[in-house]
């Protein structure tokens, strides 16, 4: 008497339908993923390859993409022509944005730890309260806080720009934080406390290392927003704590618009940010996916 044996299709060497389809729908959407990647790459390459253009070259419509190369705007940027280095503006961006960012954090995690582990009454609402210091425009409040630095001496001076970076952060750091602090196992904070760890040991050796993605990704959105600033920085430096957004609009004088010089300026500016985003770029992705799928 024959048996009779059911073949799957992976074991007869076809695939199944669903499968067929998955794969498709796979290609497709690493097709598109491609061409956004492309598309959102595209100011940033055309920039790239102006500033190694002539002035000249640069300031053809339409453009000349076979033009020469030269190193020429880079060296304006550096100072070869102008005699002003750019070195200052760079690290006083440095110095705000780092500093900023390490405020941002320090203040951010305890608060987001009590509003998302501790039972804070009405936790909503504090959360809202944060959200709508957001809802000023920036510009609304720029005269009083001219007027505030001028009063106390801090015109001109790189902290100051330290303390607004870490105030108009901490609010979006704070909601970030939360959601990734929600994430982490109660069981494991409360056996923490049973064994007579404190609040900063908690916070240090084992909701630091649990929570390590979200706090990149929240490190690297306050440093990319500090270091883009420029309405606040515009307004209340001059000489001693201007950062690189001031230094870039300099390239921009009444004698016209020198594009091939301003591209090679904006490189050269842009440089920091892709480099932090690119070496934290596996924890960025991990942070902000952080409690997506359950």
């Amino acid at each position: 008497m024959a048996t009779a044996t059911a073949t799957s299709p992976a074991a007869s060497g076809t695939s199944s339908p669903t499968t067929a389809r998955a794969r498709r729908n796979g290609r497709a959407l690493g097709i598109l993923a491609w061409l956004c990647g492309i598309v959102f790459f595209l100011p940033f390459g055309w920039m790239l390859l102006t500033s190694f253009h002539s002035e000249q070259d640069a300031g053809t419509n339409p453009p000349k993409l076979d033009a020469a190369l030269t190193l020429h705007g880079y060296r304006e940027f550096f100072g070869s022509g102008t005699g002003v280095s750019p070195w200052p503006p760079l690290i006083n961006s440095l110095t705000a944005s780092i500093a900023s960012t390490v405020l941002v954090l320090v203040l951010a995690t305890p608060a987001a730890y009590a509003l998302s582990v501790k039972p804070v009454r009405k936790w909503t609402d504090a959360m809202f309260f944060f959200l709508s210091t957001k809802m000023l425009p920036v510009v609304a409040g720029l005269l009083p806080v001219y007027l505030i630095a001028k009063n106390t001496g801090m015109l001109d001076n790189i902290w100051l720009l330290v303390i607004l970076y870490t105030s108009m952060n901490l609010p979006i750091a704070v909601w970030m934080m939360r959601s990734f602090l929600a994430d982490v196992p109660v069981a494991v904070l409360e056996a923490a406390s049973i064994d007579g760890a404190g609040l900063p040991t908690v916070l240090v050796r084992i909701v630091a290392p649990i929570v390590a993605p979200g706090i990149a990704a929240t490190a690297l959105i306050s440093f990319i927003f500090s270091w883009n600033e420029l309405l606040f920085a515009r307004v209340l430096t001059g000489v001693t704590a201007s950062t690189a957004p001031v230094f870039l609009t300099s390239f921009v004088t009444s004698q016209g618009l020198f594009l091939a010089k301003v591209c090679a300026a904006a490189v050269c500016i842009s440089l920091p940010v892709l480099a932090a985003g690119f070496a934290a770029q596996d924890k960025l992705v991990q942070g902000l996916s952080l409690g997506a799928v359950k």
